[in-house]
């Protein structure tokens, strides 16, 4: 595979693998933006990809990775496949040498995430996940509000994800395929954010209290949570509580939001009126807010724009992978892994 490790006069040819709801939305934004060439498709339904291909009509079409895999002129792969057949696509792309992104999780386990980004080492090869909630209108200011001490020492952070809603596939019910329940689907966003934003973890105890059907599960899970409390520290000290769900009787879709409290301030990420997609950020002084960016704001496929924009430029193998190792070993304490 010609997967380029220099800019070059062409834009990069990517593969979709997986062109479900998700896979046709970032699709579509990366149609829009002109960064790429969306030069093949592949799913198993043979509906997903006729309409995959009425956004991308040039794109050749496959009924799956082998298919991509044996066009020899694509420079990367975009993964929207379900959970447990990540690892093994990403590998198997990354040693093809080929780019690639995935929608989240990465893996479902951190030994499953360590083999990935193995992979991508050995391969030099550009590799990213779809952590969306990172390119909301004002959440880059926010991380520069934490991380630069505006908001003096930072010693609380709030995160929630409530969804009034269970995942619609039959896949996501089994920890086999999917690796968990709502913290897996849901709460790994924030686990994401609270890293990114704020830094990585202390090696210490994760308190984790998961329910499924308002019955507790006990660690190591054997099946998925529906309802997640979740408490760990950070290196610096700070206390880090999440709370998600799926079909939380909340009164609205969807409760979300990461709160973030120093001893100068504070600054949160909420959703506006039960909407999965608008969002406010503000700062807090005591009792008074600022806002920082409101809606609208189609943040959904800057991710992999961002992506894309790295690979046209020649971006090889990223060091700053290693945060997903992180969050998967993060996600790990929680089942008690």
């Amino acid at each position: 595979m010609n997967a380029q490790l220099e800019p070059v006069a062409r834009r990069p040819r990517l593969g979709f693998l997986g062109v479900g709801w998700i896979g046709c939305q970032r699709m579509q934004v990366l149609a829009e933006s002109g960064l790429a060439e969306i030069a093949a498709v592949a799913d198993a339904s043979c509906d997903a990809l006729e309409q995959a291909r009425a956004c991308a009509p040039q794109a050749r079409p496959a009924r799956d990775l082998a298919g991509l895999l044996a066009m020899d002129d694509l420079d990367g792969l975009v993964i929207a496949t379900p959970s447990g057949a990540h690892a093994g696509q990403a590998i198997a792309a990354l040693e093809s040498g080929l780019a690639v992104f995935c929608q989240k999780p990465l893996t479902r386990t951190a030994a499953e995430a360590r083999q990935v980004l193995d992979a991508a080492q050995r391969a030099d090869r550009l590799l990213d996940v779809d952590f969306s909630y990172r390119y909301v209108a004002g959440v880059a200011q926010l991380r520069e509000a934490v991380r630069t001490g505006e908001l003096g020492e930072l010693y609380a952070i709030d995160l929630v994800f409530h969804n009034a809603y269970g995942p619609d596939k039959d896949w996501f019910y089994d920890i086999a395929r999917s690796g968990g329940g709502c913290v897996m689907d849901l709460g790994i966003h924030l686990v994401d954010l609270a890293l990114w934003i704020a830094g990585a973890p202390a090696p210490g105890t994760v308190d984790a209290q998961l329910y499924a059907a308002g019955r507790p599960l006990q660690a190591p899970v054997d099946r998925v949570e529906d309802y997640a409390s979740v408490q760990w520290r950070l290196d610096g000290g700070a206390s880090v509580r999440m709370a998600c769900s799926w079909r939380l009787p909340a009164g609205c879709d969807a409760v979300i939001g990461a709160s973030f409290y120093g001893t100068g301030g504070g600054a949160a990420l909420r959703n506006v009126g039960g909407s999965f997609y608008d969002f406010n950020v503000e700062r807090f002084d005591g009792t008074s807010s600022t806002p920082v960016a409101s809606p609208p704001d189609a943040w959904g496929g800057r991710a992999l724009v961002d992506w894309t924009r790295r690979l046209a430029a020649g971006g090889r193998y990223d060091p700053a992978a290693g945060h997903l190792l992180d969050v998967a070993r993060l996600v790990d304490a929680v089942y008690g892994r």
